[in-house]
């Protein structure tokens, strides 16, 4: 069973485009690629499907001459079907198998552009390694990320509902029916996090049971990956320090904290990888005295979120019964969950086409220290975010940020409903895509 996504107008689009270039969709194992290729492939007369995976023998194709006429007798050839320029869709899975694949898409680009051709990847970063020239300028790539909460309404078939949250705002907040049923399902996709698998299996049985066990399936998936990135890296040396960036979420991320064995370097690098597997998201300190975020930002300083909700409450091991019965509405290692929820989301709603940066504010002061969980640019303005696991909590940083910046408005996140506290606009956490699209 197919799930729509936010992804697919993103491909439909690039389909009809007639300046289109060969696409590369990149993101982490199990979060989608292949099945949104394989949607857009019934729009398609003819589709060739070649999976370096799963058989390795097609790399052999990509040995010699990478000029696109000869790969495509090749192909056609190989996979006994033709191919027909405009009508068929070429697919490339799991090309970081075979690097020679990767260099050949800019080929396309410059002798056959009118060809569909399609690549994806889980661990492009490390293959991007080996490569002499990736063809910037003439691949375009679109990152992909596990389900949105806007998609996990459609996936359960509640569009009226999903349309009635995304017409609210801080001036029109939701009946309180509404917002409790939306708190409720959001409770429930925070645990079950947004793998296009778990989200498959809820969505088919409505038990949160049977997708804890899909969860804990992907999770052994993802670490057995461990072993490709790097024969210098202890496999043992990357679960001990994706396990630390769990327990360590919320917070300044303290290499010393993260390991036993290892020394900064070891413990740099293995976290790097991780980065680079798209598994772990950085969360930079910025001093966010004028754009871009990133000219000041102290790489010292980072946060680190795990990519995905549910896997992360699976290895902390939260009570789901006590998360979803919480009558106080507050969710925890519950402030940790809707922080990272939040970053999440920012990402699944920002443009696809490319991966964008995460930043926070911390003014270290004695006696006067401030936390702004997140600051994010929209057009020349810079935002800041604080998010708030229940309904309580003051903003005593929120509004120091907006004293030190020469901010007129802050944002809050929480499980309360929209409202207006003098200078700060609060949001429910469910409805980050309605403030994006602001």
């Amino acid at each position: 069973m197919y799930i729509n996504r936010l992804i697919d107008s993103h491909l439909l689009n690039w389909k009809k485009d007639d300046h289109r270039k060969p696409l590369l969709l990149r993101g982490a194992r199990q979060v989608g690629k292949s099945s949104a290729v394989k949607q857009l492939a019934k729009q398609f007369d003819n589709f060739i499907e070649i999976n370096f995976e799963e058989n390795p023998k097609f790399k052999r194709i990509f040995d010699g001459d990478l000029s696109p006429g000869t790969l495509i007798e090749t192909i056609s050839i190989v996979t006994e079907k033709s191919i027909e320029i405009g009508s068929t869709l070429i697919f490339l899975d799991e090309i970081q198998a075979c690097p020679n694949a990767i260099s050949s898409l800019r080929f396309f680009y410059e002798k056959m552009p009118e060809l569909h051709i399609i690549a994806a990847g889980s661990l492009l970063e490390f293959a991007f390694m080996t490569l002499p020239s990736f063809g910037v300028g003439r691949i375009r790539s679109i990152f992909v990320y596990p389900f949105s909460f806007d998609e996990f309404l459609m996936a359960l078939n509640l569009k009226s509902l999903l349309d009635v949250k995304n017409k609210a705002d801080v001036q029109h907040p939701l009946s309180k029916v509404i917002h409790e049923k939306l708190v409720d399902l959001l409770k429930t996709f925070m645990l079950l996090g947004g793998m296009p698998e778990a989200v498959a299996t809820y969505a088919v049985n409505r038990k949160l049971s049977s997708s804890q066990n899909v969860l804990d399936d992907l999770y052994n998936t993802l670490k057995a990956d461990f072993v490709k990135y790097k024969s210098s890296v202890p496999v043992t040396r990357l679960n001990e320090i994706f396990e630390s960036v769990v327990n360590q979420s919320g917070k300044k991320f303290i290499y010393t904290k993260a390991s036993i064995s290892a020394n900064l370097g070891q413990i740099k690098e293995a976290l790097e990888l991780l980065i680079m597997a798209g598994l772990v998201i950085p969360v930079t300190h910025t001093n966010a005295n004028g754009l871009p975020l990133g000219a000041e930002v102290d790489p010292r300083k980072r946060k680190m979120l795990l990519l995905d909700t549910g896997i992360f409450q699976r290895i902390l091991g939260l009570d789901v019964s006590d998360f979803i019965l919480d009558n106080e509405n507050n969710l925890v290692n519950k402030g940790t969950l809707a922080e990272l929820f939040w970053g999440l989301e920012y990402l699944k709603y920002s443009p696809p086409f490319t991966a964008p940066s995460l930043y926070y504010w911390h003014r270290e002061q004695a006696n006067a220290n401030a936390e702004v969980d997140y600051v994010i640019q929209k057009g020349q303005d810079i935002l800041p975010i604080e998010i708030k696991s229940s309904t309580k909590g003051g903003m005593q940083s929120l509004r120091q940020f907006l004293r030190d910046k020469n901010k007129p408005t802050g944002y809050r996140f929480s499980l309360e409903n929209f409202s207006i506290y003098q200078d700060i606009h609060s949001y429910p956490l469910y409805a980050i895509s309605n403030f994006l699209k602001l």
